[in-house]
């Protein structure tokens, strides 16, 4: 399957939407990326491509979503354990920096 490359991104209260180099743009809910869902519209903003535009990267909320990811459907797989911990971990680090 050829994937195509994300070339921008916007991000809503309900959404996540990445526009594509073959001219599409495909949405998904934001509640399919709970750690994006949780992060500050700051840190929502601060966004990257990586791989040439086959994922993004959110550096302040350790978040990388793949192209292929978003077209296929594939929502995040972080156990709820596993994204309390890196909650509550960027939590107490943004308090040291107070």
């Amino acid at each position: 399957m050829d994937i195509p490359h994300a070339v921008s991104i916007f991000i809503d209260e309900d959404m996540l939407t990445v526009e594509l180099d073959d001219g599409r743009t495909v949405s998904v809910p934001i509640a399919w990326y709970p750690r994006l869902l949780h992060a500050s519209k700051e840190e929502q903003a601060n966004w990257r491509l990586i791989g040439k535009g086959h994922g993004i990267h959110w550096e302040n909320v350790d978040e990388d979503i793949s192209v292929e990811s978003i077209l296929t459907g594939r929502q995040s797989g972080e156990s709820q354990a596993s994204l309390k911990n890196g909650l509550k971990i960027e939590k107490n680090e943004k308090q040291k920096i107070i």
